[in-house]
């Protein structure tokens, strides 16, 4: 995560810990060190809406995604690193105002 210019902090849950539906502003890079964690993602319907982690897995939620989440059995231990989302640059004449 350093070499990519990330700066990344580790963090913990117990066993069964629950986060309700939140999004973040910043892109989410996260990494599975220990135990389990699975994350929903209520907009994005069927399996492609639930990402299960264990260690050695790793996960890029974009900025604004909507997520819950759900730690398993045995708690977690995760590596985390806030990446600020990629802004499309400003073509002349856009976002004028008509004249």
């Amino acid at each position: 995560m350093q070499e990519q210019g990330l700066a990344p902090y580790s963090w913990s849950n117990g066993p069964g810990d629950t986060y309700a539906v939140h999004s973040h502003s910043y892109d989410k890079v996260l990494y599975c060190l220990r135990g389990s964690i699975r994350f929903v993602l209520p907009d994005t319907p069927g399996p492609e809406g639930i990402i299960d982690l264990e260690p050695g897995d790793c996960m890029i939620l974009p900025a604004g995604t909507r997520h819950s989440a759900f730690v398993g059995p045995q708690g977690v231990t995760c590596l985390e690193a806030q990446r600020t989302p990629a802004r499309r640059p400003v073509e002349s004449g856009q976002d004028q105002p008509e004249r």
